[in-house]
């Protein structure tokens, strides 16, 4: 007798009967739909204000309509392209230097054997990201402001001059990056380990009877073991290219370094709260979300090419 595929061997459920069967589970997903319908959807309404000259006054009701008037002068201002070439240099960086940081970390932090060192060596790194980036700014300013600052001393010692790192443009961009490394690279091993962990153990013990080095079984088995979880936090990333951080880089700005400091998250403070240019700051933060999604869109439609799986 020819057997049937599981597929249509089994009764096509309606949805209601599904859902009364796992009831339990949809009331879980119950807060998390909450949460994104009252913080991420609704106020989605508030996009309007870039087509408008809005005036709270007037609300999103009254307020003239506009067009593309703010975000032509945005495209046209002189700002435009520094903000975008700093925005740009950031991530860049970033995609470089701190992106790879979790998952080297993690590769070796898989090495090691002691599982009681291992867990004491993973709790110091993941420490840094509970500290805020208020305490990290002062520490950084503690350690290399150029009148008392430990770092500056030394130098002041060896070549008998001091370093503004902190007033001096050429030294912001790799402020904020380490800054970030240190901060969040314990902690963003967490996501790696675990897809380390349902690695099977036989691969390693077949590798190693083939005479595998510790070196070809971390390139042949534990890299590729999380490639598709790298794969999909770097079409994340890729998507957020625009998206810098707000606190971190306004606590280090100040007015010596603005040229390299000032980019589209600050600049958004800055005509939006400061200036009360609420419908031209909308216009920028709607800019960053469209160039955002189509990039997590391009990024994705890549990997598919590539046989690799994308997000969704």
């Amino acid at each position: 007798m020819k057997k049937q595929p599981a597929s249509e061997s089994l009764p096509k459920q309606s949805f209601l009967k599904y859902f009364k069967q796992h009831k339990g589970l949809y009331l879980m997903l119950l807060p998390g739909f909450i949460y994104f319908i009252i913080f991420k959807y609704v106020p989605m309404f508030g996009i309007v204000m870039a087509f408008q000259q809005f005036s709270p006054y007037q609300g999103f009701f009254k307020s003239p309509f506009v067009g593309f008037y703010h975000f032509r002068n945005l495209f046209l201002s002189p700002d435009f392209m520094r903000l975008l070439i700093n925005t740009l240099m950031l991530s860049f960086l970033s995609l470089i230097f701190y992106f790879p940081a979790p998952i080297i970390l993690a590769l070796f932090l898989n090495e090691i054997r002691c599982q009681t060192y291992k867990r004491v060596t993973q709790t110091l790194l993941y420490i840094p990201h509970f500290i805020s980036f208020v305490i990290v700014a002062s520490l950084t300013y503690t350690l290399l402001n150029i009148n008392d600052g430990i770092v500056n001393q030394a130098i002041k010692m060896i070549t008998g001059n001091t370093v503004d790192f902190l007033g001096s443009p050429d030294y912001f961009r790799g402020l904020i990056i380490g800054q970030s490394i240190w901060k969040e690279t314990g902690y963003g091993t967490i996501i790696f380990l675990a897809a380390l962990a349902g690695v099977d153990m036989e691969l390693y013990e077949a590798a190693r009877i083939d005479g595998a080095s510790r070196w070809r079984l971390m390139w042949h088995i534990t890299l590729p073991a999380i490639k598709g979880v790298i794969i999909i936090l770097l079409i994340l990333r890729v998507g957020a290219v625009l998206n810098t951080g707000y606190e971190q880089i306004f606590l280090m700005q100040n007015s010596l370094n603005i040229s390299k400091s000032e980019v589209f998250d600050t600049y958004v403070y800055t005509r939006g709260i400061k200036q009360g240019q609420y419908s031209y700051a909308t216009a920028v933060g709607l800019f960053k979300s469209v160039v955002g999604m189509i990039l997590v869109l391009a990024a994705n439609w890549t990997a598919k090419k590539a046989g690799e799986s994308g997000i969704y």
